[in-house]
């Protein structure tokens, strides 16, 4: 059993970190079809986040991420991630709308082409990532992930990025959030779950493998067709995973 819940933990990692994501929305998943207890399960997936978003943010560093592109961004979804995590919204309601936007986004991912040229649009301005994302930042806050999912199709679909630098900018962006809500999570823990070091380590490896991978041999298409995939499995933990 306990062999299977690693196995599982290093594909997810491999998978989200190819993408420039951690693979909260996955372990949670995971863990629950596992029957794993629901104190243990958040504080595992942002732990096992953190070290994932770490590896695959150094990773991905060689594509030389637009870091004030990201700074603009963090000013706006830092502070309304954690306000998000206390607005008082049926999780009937959001929940099924955001798995819908995730499954739109997919199969916009794997419909659409990228540019031929690999050209993108000129970067938006300021106020514009500012508000982009303080809405991520919310979206993150309500469903209890690092807001990958929501900012990697974002970027790419606005043509603002390509899937590669893309993920070098989700990498940080999920780091950073993490951090925050395990600060959060971490303050009111009794005791660290006895799965972890393991836990930690396996992610470790697929992380690496996946960064690696997403960062130096995938190409653009490939690397919007791993990213379809990722959003298909968070929005089915949306939907059927408590």
């Amino acid at each position: 059993m306990f062999a299977l819940f690693l196995g599982g933990l290093f594909l997810i990692a491999c998978l989200y970190s190819s993408v420039g994501h951690a693979g909260a929305s996955g372990y949670l998943a995971w863990m629950a079809i596992l029957g794993f207890a629901p104190e243990e399960m958040r504080p595992t997936a942002l732990v096992l986040n953190v070290f994932v978003a770490t590896i695959a943010t150094v990773r991905f560093s060689r594509v030389r991420p637009r870091w004030l592109f990201l700074l603009f961004l963090l000013a706006g979804s830092a502070p309304l991630a954690f306000i998000g995590g206390f607005v008082p919204v049926s999780r009937n309601v959001y929940r099924p709308l955001v798995a819908v936007v995730l499954f739109a986004a997919a199969v916009r991912m794997l419909v659409g082409k990228p540019s031929e040229t690999g050209m993108t649009k000129p970067s938006p301005s300021p106020f514009v990532l500012f508000v982009t994302g303080a809405v991520l930042g919310l979206l993150a806050g309500l469903t209890g992930t690092g807001g990958g999912i929501f900012l990697t199709p974002v970027l790419i679909l606005s043509q603002w990025m390509t899937a590669r630098e893309a993920a070098a900018i989700t990498a940080p962006f999920v780091l950073i959030n993490s951090i925050s809500g395990l600060l959060g999570v971490m303050a009111g823990l009794q005791s660290v779950p006895t799965h972890l070091l393991p836990a930690v380590g396996t992610v470790a490896l697929g992380g690496f493998l996946g960064s690696t991978l997403g960062s130096t041999w995938f190409s653009d298409v490939w690397l919007r067709r791993a990213l379809s995939v990722v959003l298909v499995i968070a929005a089915l933990k949306l939907l059927f995973v408590p």
